[in-house]
């Protein structure tokens, strides 16, 4: 009965997350709206990415300067060339901004990309979960109810306008929420013979070409 009588008392918080635009390149937006008023305490989304998508932290530095987004990465050394089977899950922690209409509401938004997988079989695609976020609170001069909110691990300061540690928070009694899935075009493992062999024959047709070009036209001494 206590811990019912928690879960009550407790406003639940809820998240929603969207994958804008088409293709290998896009946009995660994540929504947020908080149960309770936030009362001046920096909000972020802490997100999951395994390793069939990743963000480039070039593309995220280029965004931060112009003040497009805000948001870190752990690790922040990303390799973009590497394919899904070579790729490892990285965690992103995205900061949201409040929005006009809505004094509970924050929203974020950041570019994500798909990489490269594996030719499969019978199927065009493969499909890449993406777990819905992890809502954060760090609240440096504030106070959050100690049966609705327990210290997260999260090693960031509250802003990117600061240095100084602050500790992150994040809800006790999280809802279910659904996982939302990429869907990445891949090739298929039956069309491996003939792709190696058009590779071969056009690599061999376009050397070929190269070499009568350079021995007609070429001075050699």
């Amino acid at each position: 009965c206590v811990t019912l009588d928690v879960q009550a008392a407790c406003q639940v918080t809820s998240v929603t997350q969207e994958l804008l635009k088409e293709g290998f390149h896009r946009d995660l937006l994540v929504k947020v709206e908080l149960g309770e008023d936030a009362g001046g305490c920096a909000v972020a989304a802490q997100v999951q990415l395994p390793s069939g998508i990743y963000v480039d932290p070039y593309e995220l530095a280029t965004l931060q300067q112009h003040n497009l987004t805000k948001a870190v990465l752990f690790p922040d050394a990303i390799d973009v060339e590497a394919p899904e089977y070579l790729a490892k899950a990285v965690e992103l922690l995205l900061f949201l901004e409040p929005e006009a209409r809505c004094s509970r509401c924050f929203r974020g938004a950041v570019p994500v990309h798909a990489r490269y997988h594996r030719p499969a079989r019978a199927t065009h695609q493969a499909l890449v979960a993406l777990q819905s976020p992890q809502v954060l609170l760090c609240c440096c001069h504030g106070h959050l109810s100690a049966e609705c909110w327990e210290p997260a691990e999260v090693d960031t300061p509250c802003s990117s306008d600061t240095t100084s540690p602050c500790q992150w928070h994040t809800t006790k009694h999280r809802p279910a929420y659904e996982e939302l899935v990429l869907r990445v075009p891949v090739g298929l493992r039956e069309h491996s013979s003939l792709v190696c062999a058009l590779t071969l024959l056009t690599t061999g047709l376009c050397s070929g070409l190269i070499l009568a070009a350079a021995c007609k036209y070429g001075h050699f001494s």
